[in-house]
């Protein structure tokens, strides 16, 4: 069962085609990853799919919504903004770390639980009843994300002051907190050494244990090709292969686009 759906996206910034007539499915239930070299397109890729960006031409449908295209009578559908996109259960990291510099890890952890949140500004102002009750259970989740993650003995620290891969992982957790059906992973081991690099292969073949389906961006191509289902090669903007991760291995023009032509 297909979840994602890009067809035919692009996307021009001035004379630059960044992504062009773009096309692939990301299934229920798997892990599939998006590479390629720098500047093909990727992270841009990334921004149209989650709502940052309007492709110039295409549709992207997630389940039975569609985010961006044309609707039966031709006629341009209003794009999704990222926060329309994370209600509907689509959730992205950043090849940056995001996170707030000034919040404990619990309270940026918690900040993703409030995607789902029924109380709004008016009611957290006059600090109605209900709003207690709603912020108990967005810290109860929290807790029990953090414990997953192995968290919980930092749910008081600044997050900024953990070290870098586990920064990481508290992004990674404020996205779970969203409760995603697809969670969208930019370079999530970008600057991790080998161990951190391998609990977080670890830990995404967990969430999708766990019943979410993953998009992954990643350089890192021992961790792309032991956790991923299927591989999407992407250069200048366009498809070159698609395919289990061996056979992309073995692919004639991936090895030319990764390695020259000497290859």
């Amino acid at each position: 069962m297909t979840l994602l759906s890009v067809r035919g996206v692009s996307k021009r910034f001035g004379g630059l085609q960044a992504v062009n007539d773009l096309s692939f499915d990301v299934a229920t239930g798997s892990i599939k990853a998006l590479i390629g070299p720098n500047g093909a397109g990727k992270t841009t890729i990334f921004n149209l799919i989650s709502g940052f960006l309007p492709p110039d031409s295409g549709e992207i449908v997630f389940g039975e919504t569609k985010i961006h295209g044309m609707s039966s009578s031709e006629v341009a559908v209003r794009g999704m903004s990222s926060f329309e996109v994370a209600a509907l259960g689509m959730v992205r990291t950043f090849q940056h770390i995001r996170l707030f510099p000034k919040m404990t890890v619990l309270e940026n952890i918690m900040v993703g639980r409030h995607v789902h949140s029924r109380a709004g500004f008016l009611a957290g102002m006059l600090n109605l009843p209900f709003t207690w009750v709603e912020e108990r259970r967005i810290r109860e989740k929290s807790f029990e994300i953090m414990e997953m993650l192995g968290l919980v003995a930092h749910a008081g620290t600044e997050a900024v002051s953990l070290a870098y891969g586990q920064q990481r992982v508290v992004e990674v957790g404020r996205a779970l907190a969203c409760e995603p059906k697809l969670l969208l992973l930019d370079e999530p081991a970008a600057g991790l050494n080998m161990r951190e690099t391998n609990e977080m292969g670890g830990l995404i073949s967990r969430i999708r244990d766990m019943g979410v389906t993953v998009l992954l961006v990643e350089h890192d191509m021992s961790l792309v090709m032991k956790i991923s289902d299927e591989v999407v090669v992407v250069s200048y903007g366009e498809k070159i292969a698609e395919d289990r991760p061996l056979a992309i291995q073995k692919n004639r023009e991936v090895i030319r686009v990764y390695l020259g032509d000497d290859a």
